[in-house]
């Protein structure tokens, strides 16, 4: 056992860097692999300077929950296939909730809590705990329906109770009331029925959260429960006094914060609008759905590789099609093909295109797709007039004109890949079904519109083929 502090608070400071570092490289594509190993180097220290610094009994626990805990993890990195990320991503989340308040409770129930604090150290401590177990319910539950909504065992639909606004309003205000209670009988040894009673509204209140958001939103939501187990950690690490943890925590708290920042603003959201109820939440939702639009076009694979052979400008922009297609690999080959024919390729990424924040992007880094072709949405949408031809993966929200001439609808005023501007766009789809919002989409009824129909993969073979 270490029992020099200065070891262990420079561990902790080494770690600490680390994290920071692992936060830059996850910024940037190309320096991604750095960051993640700063990462699991970083943690590495900080698990065993606290095993050996901390820890002062009872190892033979900690280290079966260690083994256990690596054993589910390496089975599931080995196991989840990319397309089931986000789920993966919403689930772990649900973990650190359900540490924080397993945390609070036994920080609470602790015999010498009373002998250890006093006065306001003990008001402190009590709101300490008391906070880290309400955000830790609330992202407890409000992560479990996220994944119950992105792996499909929910549905998208938002939940739309009447006066929602003021049942949250009512949730809060009884959270408020009991942390009172809480903070009052605790000093006589009592505090476990309102800290009990708090639990149960914050659970209640993360999944009315979720429920109420509607598909388009879910990427927000994501990154939105990221920030909140980030901050559920950081009390958790005021509870226990372990500065580690606290700066770990905001850490993740604050960049999934700015996060959910940089997504809403790229669909001209605001946050606390995404939170009171998200896209498709509109009664227009429907009605935009059942239109007759017109006639579309089709198109074969041997005509689509005719079209890609005689253009010079393509722009590809993958959706959440792609990803349950897995037709990445062969997107990476068609785009190899067309560059060695002197053909200018890249990649249009909306910020909210598949179902977390990234999606795409891992996708295409793991196909080995070059970093330098691949742009977001901002840096490629005013090019468009000059593309020949756009193929769009699997996409339906993020490429729908409805944003910009429909600003009453359901995702009115969200800014859209604007690939309609192009002399010609390739959709591919399974169907005509709508896209994840739930809202029908007009630029596959456009004259310069064609329809590749079938699964992504195996027409994306059929194009190569022919290429």
């Amino acid at each position: 056992m270490i029992t020099n502090t200065g070891i262990i608070a420079m561990s902790y400071i080494l770690a600490t860097i680390l994290f920071i570092l692992a936060l830059g490289g996850l910024s940037n594509q190309e320096t991604a692999r750095r960051g993640n190993w700063y990462g699991i180097i970083g943690m590495t220290i900080a698990l065993i300077a606290t095993l050996m610094g901390v820890v002062t009994q009872h190892y033979e626990y900690v280290l079966v929950a260690l083994v256990v805990g690596g054993t589910i993890g390496l089975i599931a990195a080995r196991r989840v296939q990319m397309t089931q990320m986000p789920e993966l991503v919403a689930i772990l989340h649900s973990l650190v909730g359900a540490a924080a308040v397993a945390v609070g409770f036994a920080n609470f129930m602790d015999p010498g809590r009373l002998s250890h604090y006093a006065g306001v150290e003990l008001t402190i401590h009590d709101i300490e705990t008391y906070l880290g177990v309400l955000i830790g319910a609330v992202t407890f539950s409000g992560s479990v329906i996220a994944f119950g909504k992105l792996s499909g065992r929910i549905g998208g639909k938002p939940l739309t109770l009447p006066g929602r606004h003021w049942l949250n309003l009512l949730l809060l205000l009884a959270a408020i009331w009991f942390g009172y209670q809480f903070v009052v009988q605790s000093v006589a040894g009592g505090g476990m029925q309102p800290l009990i009673i708090m639990t149960v509204i914050a659970l209640l209140f993360g999944i009315h959260m979720v429920m109420a958001i509607g598909g388009a939103d879910m990427p927000v939501v994501v990154s939105m429960l990221n920030s909140y187990s980030g901050w559920a950690a950081s009390a958790t690490g005021f509870m226990l006094g372990n500065d580690l943890l606290i700066v770990t925590g905001a850490l993740v708290g604050s960049s999934g914060a700015i996060l959910s920042y940089i997504m809403c603003r790229a669909m001209n959201r605001k946050f606390l609008a995404v939170i009171a109820g998200g896209f498709g939440t509109s009664e227009g939702t429907q009605a935009a759905g059942s239109e007759d639009q017109g006639e579309v076009v089709a198109i074969l694979p041997d005509e689509t590789a005719e079209l890609l052979r005689d253009a010079k400008e393509v722009m590809i922009i993958p959706g959440y099609g792609m990803a349950v297609a897995q037709a990445q690999h062969v997107v990476h080959e068609i785009t190899t093909v067309l560059r060695e024919k002197g053909i200018n390729v890249r990649f249009g990424i909306h910020p909210v295109a598949g179902r977390m924040p990234g999606h795409m992007n891992v996708l295409l880094a793991e196909a080995k797709v070059p970093y330098d072709i691949v742009f977001e949405m901002d840096e490629i949408n005013d090019d468009f007039p000059d593309v020949d031809v756009s193929i769009v993966i699997g996409a339906n929200d993020i490429v729908n004109p409805s944003a910009l001439t429909d600003p009453d609808g359901p995702i009115g005023g969200m800014p859209v890949l604007e690939c309609w501007e192009g002399k010609t766009t390739i959709v591919l789809k399974r169907s005509m079904a709508t896209g994840y919002a739930g809202v029908q989409n007009p630029l596959f009824f456009l004259d310069n519109t064609r329809m590749l129909f079938g699964d992504a993969k195996e027409t994306l073979d059929a194009v190569f083929k022919a290429l």
